[in-house]
Order: structure tokens, then sequence, then C-alpha cells
């Protein structure tokens, strides 16, 4: 393997015109520099897609423009069959990386000879202030303990395409990033977790994760409709779900 192998990271683009800059700056300001971003217009109507097109004269960053909304499932898979590095990343629109994420994050895959790695990170607000973070991590989860604590943020993943094969996030408006980790568990495939912060995820007002009631219902039809889990032990399941969630934050 090439000592600097290509990262292809992936962002969802959808009405981001007030983050978006600073979601490319800090891709740009990595200490590790082989990387391709494609960002992928989700049929944003606002000018989202006018501030990105400033940065294309970096050759590393493509954007690519949908003809109609297709919501991040659809998009990151559509990111997928584009990318063409062996390490692929996620990083949505208004979340953003510590300088030295990509670095820390490949020398230790390619060290434990790992596939699929994750890290920890901060909450912020709109205004960029940190809020907090999540107070639980784990390692190296159980599958069991994934399934209704994950602890994996989307923006802090990195995959080696290599080891993990047939990568696409199921079809579901929110955790379907949940969906693919549990899909690749049921593969043999083991998470591991970087202790360390190096990235920061936005929480905007009214967005859909922000609506815990909303949410539940998604982690409900993830262990219905894309785990096909049994219905008592999805209501076991979401249960301890919904405990952990109060835990976390008392």
């Amino acid at each position: 393997m090439s000592k600097y192998p290509l990262i292809s990271i992936i962002t969802p683009l959808f009405n981001t015109e007030k983050y978006i800059s600073k979601t490319i700056k800090s891709v740009i300001n990595q200490t590790y520099q082989n990387w391709e971003l494609i960002i992928i217009d989700d049929k944003s109507d606002d000018k989202s897609k006018d501030i990105v097109r400033k940065f294309l004269d970096d050759k590393r960053i493509k954007l690519i423009s949908s003809v109609k909304n297709k919501g991040p499932a659809k998009t990151r898979n559509r990111g997928l069959t584009i990318a063409k590095g062996r390490f692929v990343s996620f990083l949505d629109s208004d979340d953003i990386w510590l300088k030295n994420k990509l670095e820390v994050q490949l020398n230790f895959m390619i060290e434990e000879k790992v596939g699929f790695s994750f890290t920890k990170y901060n909450r912020i607000n709109w205004k960029g202030e940190i809020i907090g973070y999540p107070k639980t991590f784990i390692e190296m989860p159980s599958y069991e303990q994934l399934t209704y604590n994950c602890t994996i943020g989307c923006l802090t993943v990195m995959i080696d395409r290599e080891i993990c094969k047939d990568l696409v996030f199921p079809d579901i408006l929110k955790r379907q990033d949940h969906g693919l980790w549990l899909l690749l568990f049921k593969k043999g495939i083991q998470p591991y977790g970087i202790n360390k912060v190096l990235a920061s995820y936005r929480v905007r007002r009214n967005s859909v994760s922000s609506n815990k009631f909303v949410a539940a219902g998604y982690q409900w039809r993830l262990y219905r409709d894309i785990m096909n889990f049994k219905f008592s032990y999805s209501l076991i399941i979401m249960v301890k779900y919904l405990i952990n969630g109060i835990r976390n934050r008392i």
C-alpha cells in the first residue's frame, strides 16, 4: 500500500450556506493532504453551491449537482460510487474537523490493520460554540451495545474499502449511518474507536435530529424496516435506547 493513500471525503450539501465554507476549510487545513472532497448538492435553494464554487480552484474538490432532492442516504451512496480512494470518510456540510483528524486516523488504521474506525467529537451550536460531547464512548462496542447505544458519529468514521466491501447506506432519512454500522458489524467488521476528540458536530435548532420524538421514530424504523428485528426484540432494544438517551442527558 502507498505510504500516502488517497482518502475520499463525501459531503452531502443541502441549504448550509452559513456553514459550508468552514466545513471545506477544515478539510483544506488538514495536516494530511492526499484527499479528494466530493460535495454532492442535494438540490439546495440557497447560496450553498455558489460558496462551494469559490473553492473549485483546488482540483481536489469536486461539486456534483442533483436534479432533485434525494436525501442524505442516496446522496452519500452516490458519493461512494464516485469516490476513488481506498479510504473513505464522511463529513456533513455543517460539521468541521480538527486539523489532524485524517492523519491520526489513517495512521491508526494502517498500523493496527483496522477496516473501520471512529473518534470522539464535540457538539457545537449554530454559532460554533462548544456545548458538550457524548457522555459515553466505547472503543470496541459489541453488536448489542451498538444497537441501542451508537457512539459512532458519522463525521468521525473512516473506512478501508479493501476490507469493508459493498458500502451502501440504508435509504432512510435519519439513522442511515447507524444502520450501515450495524450491517457492517453483521458482516464481521468490528468498529475501533480512537479516544481523541477530532471533530465537531453542529447541533442546529429545529433540525430533525434535535427533535427527540421524531428521532425515536426513525430509530424504531431502523430496527423494524432496515435491520428486520422481530417486534419483541425491537421493543426491548428500543427501551434500552430510550433509557440510554436519558442517562446521557442527566
